[in-house]
């Protein structure tokens, strides 16, 4: 009764049994001895039909924990003779993608590994480091390997840095589906040539990327324009106006060396106004209403200016409105902002392409939020696959259930 019952809860069928079961208390340990009927058949993917049994290997494998007592199942595993003479391994339908585990573990080791660090994994688990990555890297390659990027029309890509100094990474992400499609390292027009290959080996193409948003990166320009030809490149507003607020800030800080006053104004100066406390918004006030003999009002004024433009939704009137703003900038002694209205100029018709596609990276850089916290709760990451790894288990909203039907 006592095998029947671990067998019915392990979802074991025939010709499969429990055999036996053994529990040491030392140890804390439960193995369940698992075989087959005698004479059994089996099929297997390389030759039609059962086959005969030829000899067998006993696997043993991890299995989720019974209570606190580790669980390990030990399988008599059948090899068969196929028509063609050689010998094969059949395994039954609950041994795990990785040796020495079972689906139903695998699918624990995902689900966690999701929400923490490896290390965190590995000791709730009783496992090492090295085995919970190998399941998590298994996994997600094998999910890339059959990843659909058939329907991909739109993309948004961004850098995230992934060591001290200048080490990057350049993610791709699904604009619409708002997840990770390809990572590689470096912030370049090649790994835009990198994301294309990948694209050709998932069944999608290049012509069908109708829209691509990227910041102003020369790179990134050059990668889209010359690889995804049909792409409308949008920059996204929200990076536009924060040009605008590093100019406004280095205003304040050129003007308060002679100006003592504007110290202390600096939140009030960056933040949304409709955030400011009382103080703050009094401040901003009076400061405001100084705007002929302030460049730093001016200033903010301007960016202010240019987040209501940008605000709007015919394109016709946010072109002439655009056009208009930057020669009123052109014309002051604010300079900071005048380098903002050059680079406006230099990249107006995919800053003007906000107003029709609204499409922004906001998404992406709240990936980027994630890694980077997953990472300092890691301690770091090291290698390069590991952190490809994370951003996908993160970011990826891969299919694992294709693979295990138990990680649905």
């Amino acid at each position: 009764m006592t095998n029947q019952l671990f067998a019915a809860a392990l979802g074991i069928t025939a010709p499969w049994f429990v055999e036996t079961v053994d529990f040491d208390a030392g140890q804390r340990r439960l193995t369940i001895h698992v075989d087959f009927v005698p004479g059994s058949r089996f099929a297997h993917a390389k030759a039609a039909g059962e086959h005969k049994v030829h000899d067998t290997q006993v696997k043993r494998l991890r299995h989720l924990n019974f209570f606190q007592h580790e669980c390990y199942l030990e399988v008599r595993v059948p090899r068969v003779r196929l028509p063609d003479g050689k010998v094969a391994l059949v395994e039954p339908d609950w041994v795990g993608k990785l040796a020495g585990f079972t689906l139903l573990f695998e699918a624990l080791v995902l689900m966690l590994a999701q929400q923490m660090p490896f290390a965190a994994v590995a000791r709730t688990i009783g496992e090492s480091w090295h085995r919970v990555h190998a399941i998590c890297r298994r996994y997600v390659d094998l999910a890339l390997a059959g990843a659909d990027l058939s329907a991909l029309s739109s993309v948004a890509i961004d850098e995230t840095s992934y060591r001290r100094g200048h080490s990057y990474l350049t993610l791709v992400a699904d604009a619409d589906a708002r997840k990770v499609v390809f990572v590689s390292k470096g912030r370049g027009a090649d790994n835009i040539a990198g994301f294309v290959q990948h694209l050709r080996a998932h069944s999608g193409a290049p012509d069908n990327i109708a829209a691509a948003c990227i910041d102003m990166s020369p790179a990134f320009i050059k990668g889209v324009t010359d690889h995804l030809p049909k792409a409308t490149i949008t920059f996204d507003k929200f990076h536009v106006v924060a040009h605008a607020s590093q100019a406004v800030d280095e205003m304040r800080r050129t003007e308060q060396r002679t100006d003592p006053a504007l110290k202390g104004l600096r939140w009030a100066l960056l933040k949304d106004k409709s955030k400011l406390s009382p103080d703050q918004a009094r401040d901003l006030d009076r400061l405001v209403v100084k705007f002929t003999t302030k460049r730093t009002a001016r200033a903010w004024l301007y960016r202010e200016q240019l987040r209501d433009i940008l605000d709007r939704r015919q394109i016709n009137i946010v072109s002439a409105m655009l056009a208009q703003w930057c020669t009123n900038v052109m014309r002051s002694k604010v300079g900071p902002m005048k380098q903002v209205a050059t680079m406006i100029r230099t990249h107006f018709d995919g800053i003007v392409a906000w107003t029709r596609s609204r499409q922004t990276n906001g998404f992406i850089e709240a990936i980027n939020g994630l890694f980077q916290a997953a990472k300092r709760k890691a301690r770091g990451y090291t290698r390069l696959q590991t952190m490809k790894t994370v951003l996908f288990l993160i970011a990826g909203k891969l299919n694992f259930a294709a693979i295990n039907p138990r990680a649905a």
